[in-house]
């Protein structure tokens, strides 16, 4: 199981968006505060976070709570400031993969302390990023191929209705 880490997110949509792909993935959600919305019950059915219970998610009061609480993991940091491709990162079963907030991104000391684990989505042009919960789908799915989708329902099958 992967364990997505969302810092300081400030959109209530996009975490939303990334609950529904953690809850598809049985990815653990893990949230660093500040947060930029509420995350009551009621706040939460209000956003339209449908799978919310479905996601094992723990709140953390900042990097170095999360840090402390989870001694002795594996790391890797999502940003566009990056050389290393995520496609590059040897993912592991029960790695922690960090996204930085919407508007800043992760902390450059905390990048710059762990380059060697950070990596980027390639684009083109002068893109800024994409949406983060585009991101942690992109990287989460990468992680996943690598432990060869375990567990997952991986064939399909057509209804037969042929419409």
């Amino acid at each position: 199981m992967f364990n997505v880490v969302l810092v300081e997110p400030e959109i209530p949509q996009n975490t939303g968006n990334i609950a529904r792909t953690c809850a598809a993935t049985g990815a653990r959600l893990h949230l660093v505060e500040p947060l930029g919305f509420d995350i009551s019950e009621k706040a939460v059915k209000r956003a339209g976070l449908d799978y919310w219970e479905a996601v094992e998610v723990t709140v953390y009061s900042g990097l170095d709570d999360f840090f402390s609480r989870n001694a002795g993991g594996r790391f890797f940091f999502a940003s566009t400031k990056a050389a290393a491709r995520y496609d590059e990162a040897d993912y592991r079963d029960g790695d922690f993969i960090l996204f930085g907030k919407e508007t800043r991104g992760l902390p450059e000391p905390l990048l710059a302390a762990n380059y060697d684990r950070t990596v980027r989505i390639p684009m083109i042009g002068e893109t800024r990023s994409l949406n983060l919960s585009n991101a942690v789908a992109v990287v989460l799915y990468e992680a996943l191929r690598h432990t060869d989708f375990a567990g997952f329902k991986t064939e399909g099958a057509l209804t037969g209705r042929g419409d």
